[in-house]
């Protein structure tokens, strides 16, 4: 067998292995894909209460992971805000997790928008990490097991009647 061979099936073999290292390595931190259950978490509130996903089953929940310092976020706000409103009593839950550091930056801002949906802190980004968050926000909307039926990556327009209508069809679902 001649040099160049040799190569070229040494160049294939360090190539299909780093295909194999990467797929395990995939497999090893898998994050939750679409119909897999939501990583449960308890963190606390700027008030000091624990929110826990597992306390929100036997509904629909629309989870927002965001920050006070990224402007798709800001800009997301008030439409989150007024579609947590909308969803009152009718079987969906909003709760969002900010990554916020500075706990004075995101009382002032919970207070300026008037958010009334519970908004945990996981400044250590724990949560998101689980999750497999890599850009802000990112929102997953739970059935009421648990498992994810959706997931946006950046900002949204939560006075889109297709999302009221998927969400409000979802808790309609739920009802047995």
């Amino acid at each position: 067998m001649s040099k160049a061979n040799v190569a070229k099936l040494v160049v294939v073999g360090i190539i299909l292995g780093g295909v194999v290292l990467v797929l395990l390595v995939r497999q090893g931190s898998r994050f939750p894909q679409l119909g897999d259950s939501a990583p449960d978490f308890a963190l606390p509130t700027l008030q000091g209460e624990t929110v826990r996903l597992s306390d929100y089953r036997q509904q629909v929940v629309v989870l927002n992971l965001w920050a006070t310092w990224c402007p798709p976020c800001v800009e997301e706000t008030p439409s989150l805000k007024k579609f947590a409103d909308q969803m009152t009593g009718r079987g969906v839950a909003v709760v969002s997790i900010s990554v916020d550091e500075d706990a004075k930056a995101l009382e002032e801002f919970v207070s300026k928008y008037g958010l009334t949906y519970p908004v945990a802190r996981d400044p250590e980004q724990a949560v998101t990490s689980r999750y497999g968050t890599f850009k802000f926000p990112e929102t997953y909307i739970l059935d009421e097991d648990g498992r994810i039926a959706d997931k946006f990556i950046g900002a949204v327009d939560w006075q889109d009647p297709r999302i009221n209508e998927f969400v409000l069809n979802l808790a309609r679902s739920e009802v047995r």
